[in-house]
Protein backbone atom coordinates (compact mmCIF):
# COMPACT_ATOMS: atom_id res chain seq x y z
CA UNK A 1 0.00 0.00 0.00
CA UNK A 2 1.21 3.60 -0.28
CA UNK A 3 -0.45 6.99 0.87
CA UNK A 4 -1.32 9.25 -1.83
CA UNK A 5 -4.04 12.62 -2.40
CA UNK A 6 -7.25 11.98 -3.69
CA UNK A 7 -6.72 14.36 -6.59
CA UNK A 8 -3.49 11.88 -7.46
CA UNK A 9 -6.31 8.90 -6.92
CA UNK A 10 -8.34 10.28 -9.65
CA UNK A 11 -5.35 11.52 -11.60
CA UNK A 12 -3.86 8.05 -11.45
CA UNK A 13 -7.31 6.46 -12.46
CA UNK A 14 -8.08 8.48 -15.35
CA UNK A 15 -4.18 7.92 -16.87
CA UNK A 16 -4.35 4.18 -16.42
CA UNK A 17 -7.57 3.96 -17.96
CA UNK A 18 -6.03 6.12 -20.60
CA UNK A 19 -3.50 4.25 -21.54
CA UNK A 20 -5.32 0.90 -21.64
CA UNK A 21 -8.05 2.83 -23.90
CA UNK A 22 -7.07 4.98 -26.51
CA UNK A 23 -11.45 5.91 -27.20
CA UNK A 24 -11.08 7.71 -24.02
CA UNK A 25 -10.14 11.42 -23.66
CA UNK A 26 -10.53 14.19 -20.96
CA UNK A 27 -12.08 17.99 -21.92
CA UNK A 28 -12.81 20.64 -19.16
CA UNK A 29 -12.40 24.08 -18.36
CA UNK A 30 -8.33 23.95 -17.20
CA UNK A 31 -7.72 20.25 -17.53
CA UNK A 32 -5.04 20.61 -19.58
CA UNK A 33 -2.44 23.71 -19.90
CA UNK A 34 -3.12 24.48 -16.29
CA UNK A 35 -3.43 20.90 -14.79
CA UNK A 36 -6.80 20.95 -14.02
CA UNK A 37 -8.28 23.31 -11.68
CA UNK A 38 -7.55 21.20 -8.64
CA UNK A 39 -4.78 19.99 -10.24
CA UNK A 40 -6.46 16.80 -11.01
CA UNK A 41 -5.00 16.12 -14.21
CA UNK A 42 -1.35 17.00 -13.21
CA UNK A 43 0.71 16.19 -15.99
CA UNK A 44 -1.70 13.81 -18.79
CA UNK A 45 -1.48 16.74 -21.62
CA UNK A 46 2.52 16.09 -21.65
CA UNK A 47 1.76 12.11 -21.26
CA UNK A 48 -1.46 11.87 -23.71
CA UNK A 49 -1.22 15.33 -25.77
CA UNK A 50 -3.76 18.30 -27.06
CA UNK A 51 -6.01 15.71 -28.96
CA UNK A 52 -7.04 13.73 -25.61
CA UNK A 53 -6.13 16.28 -22.93
CA UNK A 54 -8.50 19.01 -24.03
CA UNK A 55 -9.15 22.70 -22.78
CA UNK A 56 -12.50 23.92 -23.56
CA UNK A 57 -14.00 27.63 -23.81
CA UNK A 58 -16.22 28.63 -20.74
CA UNK A 59 -19.17 26.70 -22.43
CA UNK A 60 -20.71 23.72 -20.34
CA UNK A 61 -23.40 23.45 -22.19
CA UNK A 62 -21.10 23.33 -25.60
CA UNK A 63 -18.46 21.12 -24.77
CA UNK A 64 -21.02 18.56 -22.73
CA UNK A 65 -23.13 18.43 -26.05
CA UNK A 66 -19.81 17.02 -28.12
CA UNK A 67 -18.50 14.71 -25.43
CA UNK A 68 -22.08 13.51 -25.55
CA UNK A 69 -21.96 13.24 -29.45
CA UNK A 70 -18.51 11.68 -29.62
CA UNK A 71 -20.11 8.68 -27.90
CA UNK A 72 -21.92 7.85 -30.73
CA UNK A 73 -18.51 7.25 -32.63
CA UNK A 74 -17.07 5.06 -30.53
CA UNK A 75 -15.72 7.06 -27.88
CA UNK A 76 -15.34 7.08 -24.40
CA UNK A 77 -15.16 11.18 -22.80
CA UNK A 78 -14.53 12.12 -19.53
CA UNK A 79 -15.80 15.67 -18.75
CA UNK A 80 -14.66 17.37 -15.81
CA UNK A 81 -16.86 20.52 -13.99
CA UNK A 82 -14.71 23.31 -12.74
CA UNK A 83 -17.87 22.37 -9.96
CA UNK A 84 -21.14 20.84 -10.37
CA UNK A 85 -22.74 24.35 -9.70
CA UNK A 86 -21.42 25.16 -13.29
CA UNK A 87 -23.01 22.00 -14.64
CA UNK A 88 -26.49 23.39 -14.67
CA UNK A 89 -25.29 25.53 -17.25
CA UNK A 90 -25.19 21.90 -19.27
CA UNK A 91 -27.74 20.04 -17.66
CA UNK A 92 -30.15 19.74 -20.75
CA UNK A 93 -27.41 17.90 -22.38
CA UNK A 94 -26.89 15.73 -19.45
CA UNK A 95 -30.95 14.76 -18.60
CA UNK A 96 -32.22 15.02 -22.14
CA UNK A 97 -29.74 13.36 -24.48
CA UNK A 98 -26.95 11.30 -22.30
CA UNK A 99 -29.47 9.60 -19.72
CA UNK A 100 -32.23 9.14 -22.61
CA UNK A 101 -29.87 8.10 -25.62
CA UNK A 102 -29.78 4.41 -24.43
CA UNK A 103 -33.69 4.06 -24.38
CA UNK A 104 -34.41 6.62 -27.17
CA UNK A 105 -32.62 4.90 -30.05
CA UNK A 106 -33.83 1.02 -28.66
CA UNK A 107 -30.40 0.49 -27.70
CA UNK A 108 -28.27 1.07 -30.90
CA UNK A 109 -26.25 3.96 -29.07
CA UNK A 110 -24.78 3.52 -25.95
CA UNK A 111 -23.24 6.35 -23.76
CA UNK A 112 -20.23 5.76 -21.93
CA UNK A 113 -19.26 9.13 -20.81
CA UNK A 114 -18.40 10.61 -16.93
CA UNK A 115 -19.34 13.72 -15.91
CA UNK A 116 -16.58 14.36 -12.55
CA UNK A 117 -16.13 17.34 -11.28
CA UNK A 118 -16.74 19.28 -6.83
CA UNK A 119 -20.14 19.41 -5.39
CA UNK A 120 -21.34 20.90 -2.40
CA UNK A 121 -20.13 24.03 -0.19
CA UNK A 122 -16.46 24.41 -0.18
CA UNK A 123 -16.14 27.38 2.28
CA UNK A 124 -16.91 31.32 1.66
CA UNK A 125 -17.85 30.17 -2.18
CA UNK A 126 -21.27 32.29 -1.72
CA UNK A 127 -24.65 30.79 -2.37
CA UNK A 128 -24.35 29.95 -5.98
CA UNK A 129 -20.75 27.87 -5.81
CA UNK A 130 -21.93 25.66 -2.78
CA UNK A 131 -24.73 23.72 -4.04
CA UNK A 132 -25.02 19.44 -3.75
CA UNK A 133 -26.79 18.23 -6.64
CA UNK A 134 -26.19 14.43 -6.41
CA UNK A 135 -30.28 14.32 -5.39
CA UNK A 136 -31.23 15.98 -9.15
CA UNK A 137 -29.35 14.16 -11.10
CA UNK A 138 -30.28 10.68 -8.72
CA UNK A 139 -33.70 11.70 -10.06
CA UNK A 140 -32.76 10.87 -13.78
CA UNK A 141 -33.39 7.36 -15.12
CA UNK A 142 -30.29 6.47 -17.27
CA UNK A 143 -27.32 8.19 -14.30
CA UNK A 144 -25.42 6.56 -12.33
CA UNK A 145 -24.34 8.89 -9.78
CA UNK A 146 -21.18 8.39 -7.53
CA UNK A 147 -19.90 10.25 -4.59
CA UNK A 148 -16.32 9.11 -3.15
CA UNK A 149 -15.57 10.31 0.35
CA UNK A 150 -12.02 8.92 0.12
CA UNK A 151 -8.77 8.23 -2.12
CA UNK A 152 -8.89 4.45 -2.12
CA UNK A 153 -13.11 4.73 -3.31
CA UNK A 154 -12.40 7.13 -5.51
CA UNK A 155 -9.78 5.78 -7.90
CA UNK A 156 -11.65 2.27 -7.87
CA UNK A 157 -15.05 3.58 -8.65
CA UNK A 158 -13.54 5.99 -11.03
CA UNK A 159 -12.21 3.40 -12.75
CA UNK A 160 -15.39 1.36 -12.66
CA UNK A 161 -17.30 4.80 -13.90
CA UNK A 162 -14.95 5.02 -16.98
CA UNK A 163 -15.38 1.87 -18.44
CA UNK A 164 -19.08 1.82 -17.66
CA UNK A 165 -21.42 2.08 -20.82
CA UNK A 166 -24.10 4.26 -19.24
CA UNK A 167 -23.48 7.57 -18.34
CA UNK A 168 -22.12 8.62 -14.87
CA UNK A 169 -21.76 11.42 -12.57
CA UNK A 170 -18.79 11.61 -10.46
CA UNK A 171 -18.72 13.59 -7.45
CA UNK A 172 -15.80 15.68 -5.56
CA UNK A 173 -15.41 18.03 -3.45
CA UNK A 174 -12.44 21.00 -3.72
CA UNK A 175 -11.80 20.05 0.26
CA UNK A 176 -10.90 16.71 -0.26
CA UNK A 177 -8.34 16.73 -3.04
CA UNK A 178 -5.68 17.25 -0.34
CA UNK A 179 -6.81 14.33 1.81
CA UNK A 180 -5.05 11.39 2.02
CA UNK A 181 -5.35 7.57 2.03
CA UNK A 182 -3.79 3.98 1.20
CA UNK A 183 -4.53 2.69 -2.13
CA UNK A 184 -3.00 -0.32 -3.71
CA UNK A 185 0.09 -0.72 -5.83
CA UNK A 186 -1.97 -3.04 -8.09
CA UNK A 187 -4.68 -2.51 -10.38
CA UNK A 188 -8.21 -2.74 -8.62
CA UNK A 189 -11.78 -1.33 -9.34
CA UNK A 190 -14.77 -1.14 -6.85
CA UNK A 191 -17.92 -2.28 -8.20
CA UNK A 192 -21.13 0.68 -8.68
CA UNK A 193 -23.76 0.52 -6.35
CA UNK A 194 -22.08 -1.27 -3.23
CA UNK A 195 -21.82 0.72 -0.06
CA UNK A 196 -19.08 0.36 2.76
CA UNK A 197 -19.44 -0.54 6.30
CA UNK A 198 -16.66 2.15 7.32
CA UNK A 199 -16.88 1.45 10.99
CA UNK A 200 -19.01 -1.45 12.49
CA UNK A 201 -21.05 -1.12 15.63
CA UNK A 202 -24.42 -2.27 17.51
CA UNK A 203 -26.32 1.08 18.96
CA UNK A 204 -26.95 2.93 15.91
CA UNK A 205 -26.28 3.16 12.31
CA UNK A 206 -25.46 6.42 10.69
CA UNK A 207 -25.78 6.44 6.84
CA UNK A 208 -23.98 9.26 4.70
CA UNK A 209 -21.52 9.79 1.43
CA UNK A 210 -19.12 12.49 0.23
CA UNK A 211 -16.82 14.68 2.48
CA UNK A 212 -19.66 15.19 5.01
CA UNK A 213 -19.26 11.52 6.41
CA UNK A 214 -16.24 13.22 8.01
CA UNK A 215 -18.48 14.89 10.54
CA UNK A 216 -20.05 11.22 11.38
CA UNK A 217 -16.75 10.02 11.91
CA UNK A 218 -16.33 12.49 15.06
CA UNK A 219 -19.07 12.23 16.17
CA UNK A 220 -18.35 7.92 16.57
CA UNK A 221 -15.48 8.65 18.39
CA UNK A 222 -17.06 11.12 21.33
CA UNK A 223 -20.33 8.93 21.45
CA UNK A 224 -17.64 5.91 21.90
CA UNK A 225 -16.46 7.51 24.74
CA UNK A 226 -19.88 7.62 26.19
CA UNK A 227 -20.08 3.83 25.46
CA UNK A 228 -22.60 4.16 22.27
CA UNK A 229 -21.61 1.89 19.36
CA UNK A 230 -21.84 3.59 15.80
CA UNK A 231 -21.72 1.36 12.42
CA UNK A 232 -21.07 4.14 9.80
CA UNK A 233 -22.48 3.14 6.05
CA UNK A 234 -20.77 5.10 3.54
CA UNK A 235 -23.20 4.46 0.20
CA UNK A 236 -20.15 5.74 -2.09
CA UNK A 237 -23.54 5.63 -4.54
CA UNK A 238 -26.49 7.47 -4.65
CA UNK A 239 -27.80 5.44 -7.29
CA UNK A 240 -28.13 2.72 -7.68
CA UNK A 241 -28.38 3.02 -4.27
CA UNK A 242 -27.25 -0.25 -2.34
CA UNK A 243 -30.45 -0.01 0.74
CA UNK A 244 -30.00 -3.94 1.22
CA UNK A 245 -26.46 -2.99 3.20
CA UNK A 246 -28.28 -0.27 5.04
CA UNK A 247 -31.65 -2.66 5.82
CA UNK A 248 -29.34 -5.37 7.01
CA UNK A 249 -27.60 -2.59 9.22
CA UNK A 250 -30.83 -1.18 10.65
CA UNK A 251 -32.12 -4.71 11.33
CA UNK A 252 -29.17 -5.15 13.44
CA UNK A 253 -28.63 -1.42 15.02
CA UNK A 254 -32.81 -0.62 15.44
CA UNK A 255 -32.12 2.82 14.77
CA UNK A 256 -30.61 5.05 11.91
CA UNK A 257 -29.39 8.44 11.45
CA UNK A 258 -28.98 9.83 7.71
CA UNK A 259 -26.53 12.42 7.39
CA UNK A 260 -26.22 14.67 3.80
CA UNK A 261 -25.14 17.44 3.05
CA UNK A 262 -27.74 18.57 0.67
CA UNK A 263 -31.20 20.72 1.40
CA UNK A 264 -33.89 19.31 3.90
CA UNK A 265 -36.50 18.81 0.93
CA UNK A 266 -36.63 15.39 -1.35
CA UNK A 267 -33.27 14.92 -1.01
CA UNK A 268 -31.50 11.28 -1.01
CA UNK A 269 -31.86 10.80 2.83
CA UNK A 270 -35.38 11.12 2.14
CA UNK A 271 -35.58 8.30 -0.17
CA UNK A 272 -33.85 6.68 2.57
CA UNK A 273 -35.90 7.30 4.88
CA UNK A 274 -39.17 6.28 3.10
CA UNK A 275 -37.05 2.89 1.90
CA UNK A 276 -36.62 1.66 5.32
CA UNK A 277 -39.73 2.31 6.83
CA UNK A 278 -41.67 1.05 4.40
CA UNK A 279 -39.26 -2.04 4.34
CA UNK A 280 -38.03 -2.33 8.13
CA UNK A 281 -40.62 -1.04 10.01
CA UNK A 282 -40.58 -3.18 12.41
CA UNK A 283 -36.81 -3.29 13.13
CA UNK A 284 -36.95 -0.03 14.22
CA UNK A 285 -36.85 1.22 17.64
CA UNK A 286 -37.20 4.85 17.09
CA UNK A 287 -38.36 7.33 14.53
CA UNK A 288 -35.17 7.80 11.58
CA UNK A 289 -33.17 11.16 12.35
CA UNK A 290 -32.14 12.90 9.02
CA UNK A 291 -29.80 15.63 9.48
CA UNK A 292 -29.38 17.84 6.14
CA UNK A 293 -28.05 21.43 5.55
CA UNK A 294 -30.10 24.70 6.66
CA UNK A 295 -33.25 25.31 4.25
CA UNK A 296 -31.63 28.55 2.65
CA UNK A 297 -29.38 29.25 -0.05
CA UNK A 298 -25.56 28.83 1.58
CA UNK A 299 -24.51 31.88 3.39
CA UNK A 300 -21.25 33.61 2.67
CA UNK A 301 -20.33 34.41 6.46
CA UNK A 302 -18.18 32.22 7.98
CA UNK A 303 -20.38 32.60 11.42
CA UNK A 304 -23.65 31.82 9.38
CA UNK A 305 -21.87 29.12 7.31
CA UNK A 306 -20.86 27.23 10.15
CA UNK A 307 -24.35 27.26 11.48
CA UNK A 308 -25.82 26.45 8.29
CA UNK A 309 -23.76 23.24 7.68
CA UNK A 310 -23.87 19.74 9.75
CA UNK A 311 -21.56 19.17 12.01
CA UNK A 312 -20.50 16.47 14.49
CA UNK A 313 -22.97 17.72 17.21
CA UNK A 314 -25.75 17.35 15.03
CA UNK A 315 -25.15 13.83 15.01
CA UNK A 316 -24.43 13.40 17.95
CA UNK A 317 -27.68 15.05 18.98
CA UNK A 318 -29.43 13.20 16.23
CA UNK A 319 -27.74 9.54 18.11
CA UNK A 320 -28.76 10.33 21.43
CA UNK A 321 -32.36 11.09 20.18
CA UNK A 322 -33.17 8.04 18.41
CA UNK A 323 -31.35 6.26 21.63
CA UNK A 324 -34.00 8.43 24.10
CA UNK A 325 -30.71 9.86 26.13
CA UNK A 326 -30.43 13.44 26.97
Amino acid sequence: MRTIQFREAICEAMSEEMRADESIYLMGEEVAEYNGAYKASKGMLDEFGEKRVIDTPIAELGFAGVAIGSTMTGNRPIVEYMTFNFSLVGIDQIINNAAKIRQMSGGQFKCPIVFRGPTASAGQLGATHSQAFENWFANTPGLKVIVPSNPYDAKGLLKSAIRDDDPVIFMESEQMYGDKGEIPEGEYTLPIGVADIKREGSDVTIVSFGKIIKEAYKAADKLKEENISCEIIDLRTVRPLDIDSVLKSVKKTNRLVILEEAWPFGNVSTEITFQVQSKAFDYLDAPIEKINTADTPAPYSPVLLAEWLPNSEDVIKAVKKVLYKK
